[in-house]
């Protein structure tokens, strides 16, 4: 089995909380469409990554592009979008970050 991939940015602990969102359900990093590599959130990939965000397509939603911080498990783009909590380990998922998915995914036709 190959390890957990690397999260960059403001980590604060092993299960990819940063100093933006650190309560105990923030514990998913997001993989960037513009450069491949996770994040914890938009604000870290902001402040470290050095180039402007990219969002995943609507025709890209079978990528695996969400860590879970609990388990080190990959959702794609679609299960996430639907999921509570971690298919892999049952670890909530913070509900509010549906209200920044299209700062990484585009949600419809139009964004």
């Amino acid at each position: 089995m190959r390890g957990r991939p690397p999260v960059r940015g403001a980590v604060v602990d092993d299960q990819t909380r940063c100093v933006h969102y650190r309560s105990s359900v923030d514990i998913v990093a997001i993989r960037f469409a513009c450069c491949g590599e996770y994040y914890p959130c938009h604000l870290c990939h902001e402040e470290a990554a050095g180039h402007p965000a990219r969002v995943w397509g609507l025709d890209e939603r079978e990528t695996r592009a969400v860590l879970c911080g609990a388990c080190g498990g990959e959702l794609t783009i679609a299960d996430y979008l639907t999921a509570t909590g971690c298919p892999r380990c049952a670890a909530p998922f913070n509900e509010k970050c549906a209200l920044h998915a299209h700062l990484y995914f585009q949600t419809d036709a139009g964004t």
